[in-house]
């Protein structure tokens, strides 16, 4: 146990800090360890960034805490995966558009903390107009956890390069109500199609979905179903390759 402790200790002094496990109050396993992380568009160079928590326009209202640069962040696994993805739908015309990905712990904590404050009602007629902010939690739009903070999920569109904007998805991103359900029944054909679309390319390529929301996809065999990582989103929270890291991660057989 000595040598142990000296052991962290000397990590500590050297390099300000070494990557660690720790358990939230609640239990949940928290680490700080991005060495399996990279920038989503080292992968997937073809993938088109609006990171919506970088900025001002989500259901909060603010930059949300731990975004520190409009970048995505993803296990290498799951970035593979969707550089599969991105393949297959560029052959249809088409290019993914990402909102979100990996999303550190704070935000969401952040997020909890906005919810309890039931006075800002600021993004309601955006995001929320059919609801009222007590109901976020018991509903579960908004938990003290999520599985964007484990590294492998992924919130996207697919954007049309012949019109040269978002294909119509039927609704907007983080809209908190049934008009997401990816099966829901009031859009139009179209609508459907291209929420279909994005949906069969995403569980080609081992993603699985999310009933309530038709961006959200999870990759099935996710690295780390257990831990929520706590770094912000940042591209220097990564260890980047020399060579860009598409060329130096092989896609698994």
């Amino acid at each position: 146990m000595k040598k142990l402790l000296m052991i962290l200790m000397l990590c500590a002094a050297v390099l300000g800090f070494c990557p660690q496990e720790a358990r939230a109050q609640d239990g949940v396993r928290l680490s700080d360890d991005a060495s399996d992380f990279v920038v989503l568009t080292d992968v997937v160079p073809d993938a088109i960034l609006e990171i919506r928590y970088f900025s001002t326009y989500n259901f909060v209202g603010d930059r949300i805490d731990g975004y520190h640069q409009p970048t995505a962040l993803l296990t290498k696994e799951a970035a593979l995966a969707l550089k599969a993805v991105s393949d297959d739908v560029i052959k249809k015309g088409y290019r993914l558009k990402i909102f979100d990905a990996y999303r550190p712990q704070m935000a969401v904590s952040h997020f909890a903390r906005w919810a309890k404050d039931f006075k800002d009602t600021r993004m309601k007629p955006y995001f929320y107009p059919e609801l009222t902010k007590d109901v976020l939690f018991p509903l579960g739009y908004i938990a003290e956890h999520s599985g964007h903070s484990r590294g492998s999920t992924v919130d996207l569109t697919l954007f049309d390069m012949t019109l040269e904007k978002e294909v119509d998805m039927g609704g907007t991103f983080d809209y908190f109500g049934q008009l997401s359900h990816p099966d829901y029944k009031k859009i139009t054909k179209k609508q459907y199609k291209n929420r279909m679309i994005l949906r069969e390319a995403m569980l080609a390529h081992g993603f699985k979905p999310l009933v309530e929301e038709w961006w959200h996809f999870t990759l099935k065999d996710e690295p780390y179903p257990d831990t929520y990582f706590t770094f912000p989103v940042s591209e220097a929270s990564v260890k980047r390759e020399t060579k860009p890291a598409v060329q130096e991660l092989k896609p698994a057989a």
